[in-house]
């Protein structure tokens, strides 16, 4: 049954390595991220502090430290938006409702949002945001890296 099997298939099960390319400029490539770290980071209210504490670190790889700073931004943002929303509509009495309204918006968008980017980063695509991604580069950038 031996004959049946490629001999290159043989040799690297019996233990032989053999280099294909020996002129590879990178003898040994880096391990990948490990996607379930940065799907950790897109868990919306949870994941703003693994990646919090990747910014304070300051170690990890390009794509670690650009997802914490978006997960870092959208949690912050929804916060924002959603204590300003619930003091208006404590403090008001004719838009209440239409305040909580917003807010459960704010609040529902938050969570699809950070699950659409999770099904990207699933799919091997990008986990940026257009306009977010740049104000988080320029915000966190400065103040967490």
């Amino acid at each position: 049954m031996e004959n049946f099997e490629p001999k290159e298939n043989r040799e690297l099960l019996a233990g032989e390595q053999r280099d294909n390319n020996p002129q590879s400029p990178i003898p040994n490539p880096p391990s990948p991220i490990p996607k379930t770290q940065l799907l950790l980071y897109l868990i919306p209210i949870i994941g703003f502090f693994p990646s919090l504490w990747t910014l304070y670190r300051g170690q990890g790889s390009r794509e670690q430290l650009a997802i914490s700073r978006l997960s870092i931004t959208l949690a912050l943002i929804w916060l924002l938006g959603y204590l300003l929303l619930a003091s208006g509509a404590a403090t008001s009495d004719f838009l209440t409702l239409r305040l909580f309204i917003l807010n459960s918006f704010l609040t529902s968008g938050y969570f699809l949002v950070s699950v659409w980017l999770i099904l990207r980063l699933i799919q091997g695509k990008s986990g940026r945001l257009p306009g977010f991604s740049t104000l988080a580069e320029r915000v966190l950038g400065k103040y967490l890296s």
